[in-house]
């Protein structure tokens, strides 16, 4: 059988500099960071992405290891495996640039763990970052990346320096994007627990599987949060391997941020052309496009996100999206989850506690909203 390199794990990421941070950013000097990396998808062997693209000096990766997870910090020894750079053990990845390993052979299943561990032995400033992926890293000092558990390690919320992990699969494996904000990348759900949308949603496929490329407070048209949506569209999406559609959740924070940040609201015509846009260039590149209604934000607690503008700014974009006919299908996140009684606010069985993020319950109601027939699963 052909096979080929699709992605089976994705992270977004953004830089430590940008003038508002939800999750403080770090860097490290001779510390082992070890990181989880929870599979969307399996395969015979693996290649890991690297990322310095927001470094301001050259990032030094001294040993990089990758093990399949047995609990916590602990890895299945018999699995560690080191990874190898051009032939080399050790890289160092320019400040903006990025690297890929060399292949591993480490079979790795969908909905496993696995587990990445980088000796960074130089000063390296503040790092390249996801910084809300609900999921523990876990620094220790010195080079200890083969180490089998790394007790007394602190645990730092947030993942450093990878962005991805290809595996070797089936030629005809299809990818899903998960393309979006913070309700892809799982705010509100259980830390640690693999409860985000997207894994809901990777436990009803049957084929392909869905990797998240969600950054949470990502708006579709200004860079507050990360880089906007349609700047970062092309490598998030379009230069993903295997990618043949996407989804998006976008537009929250648009309407909402402007208040809290003190900026000009973000008008429902410029935020339908800004779908409208993302929805023209998926297809040109052959991917089927799949959206999802903005859900509702009324009872957040964060100041200035509850704005009357912002709220009718939704109902309108909202009813544009269903039944626009510019996207391949439309999952209705809005219509999930919101009260029957107040649809501006998120069902309370579903409210992470926040009036803005929903929780397990509601990560998988979203999940359930996805129309598997329109990805051919």
């Amino acid at each position: 059988m052909t096979q080929q390199w699709v992605a089976g794990f994705r992270s977004a990421v953004i830089s430590p500099y940008e003038k508002v941070q939800l999750n403080e950013g770090r860097g490290f000097r001779d510390q082992t960071v070890r990181q989880v990396l929870h599979m969307a998808g399996g395969g015979e062997a693996i290649r890991v992405h690297l990322s310095n693209r927001y470094g301001r000096t050259p990032l030094t990766v001294g040993d990089a290891r990758v093990a399949v997870r047995k609990n916590a910090d602990e890895i299945v020894t018999e699995t560690d495996t080191g990874l190898r750079f051009a032939g080399a053990g050790h890289v160092t990845v320019p400040a903006g640039g990025e690297v890929v390993s060399d292949p591993v052979d480490l079979p790795v299943q969908a909905g496993s763990d696995l587990v990445l561990s980088l000796h960074l032995p130089d000063e390296t400033g503040l790092a390249t970052y996801a910084h809300m992926p609900g999921e523990s890293a876990y620094v220790a000092d010195g080079g200890r990346a083969g180490a089998a558990a790394l007790p007394g390690a602190e645990q730092v919320h947030g993942r450093f320096y990878v962005t991805g992990v290809d595996v070797l699969t089936a030629e005809d494996t299809a990818v899903i994007v998960a393309f979006g904000d913070s309700w892809f990348e799982g705010v509100g759900t259980t830390h640690g627990a693999n409860q985000r949308s997207v894994d809901a949603l990777n436990r009803r496929l049957e084929r392909g599987w869905a990797v998240n490329q969600g950054i949470a407070g990502n708006r579709l048209l200004a860079d507050e949060i990360g880089e906007h949506a349609l700047a970062r569209f092309e490598r998030d999406v379009l230069s993903v391997p295997g990618a043949a559609h996407v989804l998006i959740h976008l537009g929250i924070n648009d309407l909402a941020l402007p208040g809290m940040l003190g900026l000009p609201p973000t008008t429902a015509d410029d935020l339908i052309a800004g779908f409208t846009e993302l929805a023209g260039r998926a297809h040109a590149a052959g991917l089927t496009v799949h959206a999802a209604t903005i859900g509702p934000f009324a009872g957040a607690v964060h100041p200035g996100h509850n704005t009357p503008e912002g709220l009718a700014a939704r109902r309108r974009i909202n009813e544009w999206i269903r039944t626009c006919g510019t996207f391949d299908s439309v999952f209705d996140v809005a219509g999930a989850v919101a009260d029957p009684d107040r649809p501006d606010h998120i069902r309370a069985e579903f409210d992470s506690g926040d009036g803005l993020h929903l929780n397990d319950a509601g990560a998988r109601a979203m999940a359930a909203t996805v129309d598997l027939d329109a990805l051919g699963d």
